[in-house]
């Protein structure tokens, strides 16, 4: 009960600051609270063009430290849930008091529905596409490949090197309900801006997914298969034109063992910039190439981590690709990671990973062209409440 009226207040502050006004009645809510704190040691060694040298960082992972705040009822035949999940980093990023102390709010959306027709989600969430492949990516406990440095809110994982960013973005979703394992979910998304300030797509964005979830003698399977579709407007300074893609992959789990395969392919995808010194938001939904000329993308990742018997740690390694090409010009980010996961608590755990990661250009500026090596060593803790 204590931990009830908590989380209750919590909520009922946090609701007050966002002006909703909503009360919460203990006899009629169940209030979830939770999130993470992480901070991680990191030593991050480039070589190659546009070589930095090292850096050191002490900060957040992939995953930013959180706190989400979830209120959820049953009304007139209804299920309905509402939720806020507030983000940092524990990177002060400069010698000031308030340096880096940016708070991000990723998740503010509501639910309804009934296990008899499914739901609708409307708000700001985790994208469609590309969801599964981030969620299921082990250094989302940790940190991951670095690409151009450290520090920030969080760090990259095998974003850009693997898959393409989920990114949070507002959407109205509807998801079936369960058919013995099978599930999909289609969903409205707003349109999204492009690198120039001035180019604001006039569309909503589709976004869909089918999952399957399978068991049998021992083996666990979850496949999805999902796909974007986007339509870019034209301005003055860029052409129109339309962003769509799919991907695919498969979970397989037993007796300890985990195996992930994803792969990804579609057009006007990618964020490539090659007159930055480095790929400059490859892997992210939303950004028009150079020029207003859509790439084309592909790449995905492997997989594979073993919990040790008796002891809990668990060991991983995973290897993962990212593709774009336009106007003559190539870019890839390829990166393998190596990690231990060991459970102190069932809330704390202790992580070591090691990445070396490949950023090639061809066919860019002479500037640019070549390629760079970034290793990265990392160790630290996350605690999930």
């Amino acid at each position: 009960m204590k931990k009830f009226l908590l989380a209750t207040l919590l909520a009922g502050l946090f609701a007050t600051q966002a002006n909703a006004g909503i009360t919460i009645p203990a006899g009629d809510w169940t209030v979830d609270v939770g999130g993470n704190v992480n901070s991680f040691y990191t030593n991050t060694t480039t070589t190659g063009k546009n070589a930095t040298g090292a850096a050191n960082s002490i900060g957040t992972g992939l995953l930013p430290a959180e706190l989400g705040i979830g209120a959820k009822t049953r009304q007139n035949d209804l299920d309905i849930a509402v939720q806020f999940s507030f983000f940092t980093g524990t990177s002060s990023g400069t010698n000031t008091a308030g340096g880096n102390n940016t708070l991000n709010i990723r998740q503010a959306y509501m639910t309804a529905g009934d296990k008899s027709w499914g739901s609708i989600k409307m708000g700001r969430d985790l994208g469609v596409f590309g969801s599964d492949a981030i969620l299921n990516d082990m250094t989302l406990l940790g940190v991951g490949p670095i690409a151009g440095g450290t520090g920030g809110n969080a760090t990259y994982g095998h974003i850009g090197t693997g898959y393409i960013y989920a990114d949070w973005l507002g959407q109205i979703a509807y998801t079936t309900p369960n058919f013995a394992g099978a599930q999909a979910t289609v969903a409205l998304v707003e349109p999204l801006n492009g690198v120039n300030t001035n180019q604001t797509d006039s569309q909503v964005g589709y976004q869909g997914k089918v999952t399957y979830d399978l068991k049998v003698a021992g083996i666990a399977t979850h496949s999805w298969v999902s796909g974007i579709y986007q339509q870019r407007a034209a301005t003055s300074a860029t052409q129109a034109y339309t962003s769509q893609g799919f991907d695919v992959g498969t979970k397989l789990s037993a007796y300890g063992a985990d195996l992930v395969g994803y792969y990804y392919n579609g057009e006007g995808l990618s964020g490539v910039n090659p007159t930055g010194a480095n790929l400059n938001g490859l892997g992210s939904i939303g950004f028009i190439a150079n020029g207003g000329v859509k790439t084309n993308d592909n790449g995905g990742y492997v997989q594979a981590t073993y919990k040790v018997p008796g002891i809990g740690t668990k060991v991983g390694a995973s290897w993962g690709e990212s593709n774009a090409t336009y106007n003559g010009a190539s870019f890839t980010d390829r990166a393998w990671t190596v990690g231990a996961y060991q459970p102190v608590t069932k809330s704390l755990n202790l992580v070591a990973e090691y990445s070396r990661a490949h950023q090639t250009e061809t066919g860019a500026a002479s500037a640019n062209n070549g390629v760079e090596y970034t290793n990265t060593i990392s160790a630290g803790a996350i605690l999930f409440f």
